[in-house]
């Protein structure tokens, strides 16, 4: 626990927008290990800097982009860039991306920088939670960074909800994501649908359903209540289908609705069935991982 902590006490410090003073220094030769003290700002040619290759946000708003080209040309960079040196005179983005491209586009020859020393761990850890925390990613982006962060650091989800400041449900919902068919996860990344419209959609476990529900939602403009609603219909249609008969005792719309409710709450699809006397509740885990996510969820 005190690993984790010390952790998250290093990115604030890494990632500090306020120096402790205001004051412009010129950057000269260090060695590519070398630290630079908190609060120092260096001025950096663009030409000596290099994008951040653990980037997560893969579009940027043109527009945007172009007013932030006309703010600096105006008033200059408010905000230092974060950067860490590679070699001499050579440097590599930590945080800034927009901030960088926008000098460019402003034709500046050098833009003030905080220097810090990472490995590429430390820097992918930086870029991606400094982009979900400050850049208000697109719901597919959040997902990649998320599951970057657990394949290429090695951290568990409760792990990575400490360093995100979200509970585990939440980094499994948005895990879930990255199941869904590409046009689905295309439609979220263009901010054309809505998390809340997702977490509805995977629910459905067939791929041609959640398709069909996507569509629907896309030309019929549905509220999120409304594909919830089409989500538990179409769940029961293939069951009385592939019957071949009418159900004597169909689930009501009091179980359908708690099997969604149950679904999302535990990131995972939660089968309830009934008599009307008895039944049961289903809660499918993936792996002893997931496993002991659900039983946390259950406090057990």
């Amino acid at each position: 626990m005190s690993k984790r902590n010390a952790l998250g006490r290093g990115l604030s410090a890494l990632l500090s927008d306020t120096p402790s003073e205001d004051r412009l220094e010129v950057d000269v030769a260090q060695p590519a290990n070398s630290s630079n003290v908190n609060g120092i700002v260096n001025e950096i040619l663009l030409t000596e800097i290099e994008t951040n290759p653990f980037q997560p946000r893969q579009h940027f708003d043109e527009e945007a982009l172009n007013e932030l080209a006309e703010s600096i040309r105006v008033h200059g960079i408010i905000q230092p860039i974060t950067v860490r040196r590679l070699a001499p005179h050579q440097y590599q983005l930590i945080s800034g991306e927009r901030r960088f491209q926008a000098s460019k586009r402003a034709g500046l020859l050098a833009v003030p920088a905080y220097v810090r020393s990472a490995d590429d761990q430390q820097m992918l850890e930086m870029a991606l939670i400094e982009n979900i925390q400050r850049e208000n990613l697109n719901p597919i982006e959040i997902s990649l960074s998320y599951q970057r962060l657990i394949s290429e650091c090695n951290l568990k989800q409760e792990e990575l909800g400490e360093r995100v400041g979200k509970n585990r449900s939440t980094v499994t919902n948005y895990l879930r994501l990255l199941k869904l068919p590409p046009d689905i996860q295309i439609a979220l990344r263009d901010n054309k649908l809505s998390m809340g419209h997702a977490r509805a959609i995977i629910n459905v476990d067939n791929t041609d359903s959640q398709l069909y529900i996507f569509k629907k939602t896309l030309s019929e403009d549905l509220s999120v209540r409304k594909v919830e609603e089409l989500a538990r219909e179409v769940m029961t249609k293939p069951q009385h289908q592939e019957s071949g008969k009418t159900e004597t005792s169909p689930a009501s719309k009091e179980i359908n609705h708690l099997q969604s409710r149950l679904s999302s709450h535990f990131g995972t699809k939660v089968s309830v069935k009934s008599d009307g006397k008895k039944g049961d509740i289903r809660i499918p885990f993936l792996s002893v991982e997931d496993l002991n996510r659900i039983l946390d969820i259950l406090k057990v």
